[in-house]
């Protein structure tokens, strides 16, 4: 079944249509004029020297850590509470991810966790901004300068946040964004490296592009990461829309948050103070009673494309070897509460509100089931309650 409300809808219409056709036309499908233009435009947008387009989030992640010589015998020190190419990415380059734990309100890592996971092999602290918000920025890049450790961003949720007026994208070495249909701007697939750094990112354009100087010279061991110039095209589109969509999801974000203001069980996601959030992810965290799961394919059945972000990464059968005994309270507390709603910028007052009523609607019965099984099941008047129907839902 089509479910009723999509996680994610991108915004494109002609306009984008037009920008590929127009690069059709012109015969020049790679490492041509676009991709320079859409670097440029997005390295002004966040206020950095440098943008170099790669061909998905994931390989821009491995570009980033070989370009800041990341590699066999280093420790980079991620979340657990990310999408696994985070942790995959440090191990596609031959180092060692380090989970830590993360702050339980805005789920991005908790310095002092990170700074007692700190070794003579650590060599960089990979921040996520997990649902665009920016992280805690401030401290982690205090204590990357304080151990001689590099503070690397992904970013892959982030367009155009900003924490305390400053993008994010600028605050370590580099930082890396995604184009997944997720994002709240898309190129289909597709990433981008920021940084203020020229010689890595000289080192990023050699490594998309079989580490060539020149025709048929190959300086360095260099991959096949170019973006195409028809997903360049498209990302100068979509950037031009990128204030609009943010600005149509904070109301949203307002919005939402007035209609579970009065749901019990039910927590809203926390801004940072000082951050400017994109809510690329709205995710909320149920009260502990609840069953998320039960919640969820409620949801599900009414046609809401709800989903989990993330199952923790360090729990992933692939990462055994390095994080089976490691303790991440927090990670696995809010795992089990976490849920995701769709929250794409097309979305209607009415959507929203539907939205709203079916989560308040599952976690209320459940709470309400919970409160009868402490008391044994008795009403008020002493008798067992009876299971609630659907029609009284």
């Amino acid at each position: 079944m089509t479910p009723r409300i999509r996680l994610a809808k991108p915004q494109a219409d002609e306009a984008e249509v037009e920008a590929i056709r127009s690069v059709l036309a012109s015969g020049i499908l790679t490492n041509g004029p676009k991709t320079e233009e859409f670097e440029r435009a997005f390295a002004e947008l966040h206020e950095v020297p440098h943008a170099v387009a790669l061909a998905n989030g994931t390989v821009a992640l491995a570009a980033m850590l070989l370009a800041s010589d990341i590699g066999p015998g280093d420790e980079v020190i991620v979340p657990s509470m990310t999408f696994v190419s985070t942790a995959t990415a440090v191990r596609h380059v031959g180092a060692t991810p380090v989970f830590a734990d993360i702050h339980a309100d805005t789920f991005d890592l908790d310095p002092e966790d990170v700074a007692r996971r700190i070794t003579s092999r650590t060599k960089a602290v990979m921040v996520v901004h997990y649902g665009g918000q920016p992280a805690d920025l401030p401290g982690l890049a205090a204590l990357a300068e304080d151990r001689g450790i590099l503070l690397l961003e992904d970013a892959a949720q982030a367009h155009g946040a900003r924490l305390h007026g400053r993008y994010v994208g600028g605050w370590g070495r580099a930082a890396m964004f995604s184009f997944t249909p997720t994002k709240n701007i898309t190129t289909g697939e597709g990433g981008i490296v920021t940084t203020a750094d020229a010689d890595v990112a000289e080192r990023l354009r050699l490594l998309r592009n079989h580490g060539m100087t020149a025709p048929y010279r190959h300086e360095v061991l260099g991959f096949n990461w170019r973006l195409t110039e028809l997903q360049a095209a498209m990302g100068v589109v979509q950037l031009g829309r990128l204030s609009g969509i943010l600005a149509t999801k904070r109301r949203n974000a307002e919005r939402m948050a007035a209609l579970l203001r009065e749901t019990p069980g039910v927590r809203p996601p926390t801004v940072r103070d000082g951050a400017e959030h994109p809510f690329m992810l709205y995710t909320v965290l149920l009260d502990e009673r609840v069953d998320r799961d039960a919640v969820l394919a409620e949801l599900q059945e009414a046609g809401i494309e709800a989903k989990v972000y993330f199952p923790p990464v360090h729990r992933q059968p692939i990462f055994r070897d390095v994080a089976g005994a490691v303790r991440l309270d927090r990670t696995e507390d809010v795992a089990r509460r976490m849920l995701s709603l769709p929250f794409h910028a097309a979305l209607t007052d009415e959507e929203l509100e539907f939205l709203a009523e079916r989560l308040t609607r599952a976690v209320t019965a459940r709470l309400q089931g919970a409160r009868e099984d402490r008391s044994g099941g008795s009403g008020p008047d002493g008798r067992r309650a009876r299971p609630a129907s659907l029609a009284d839902r």
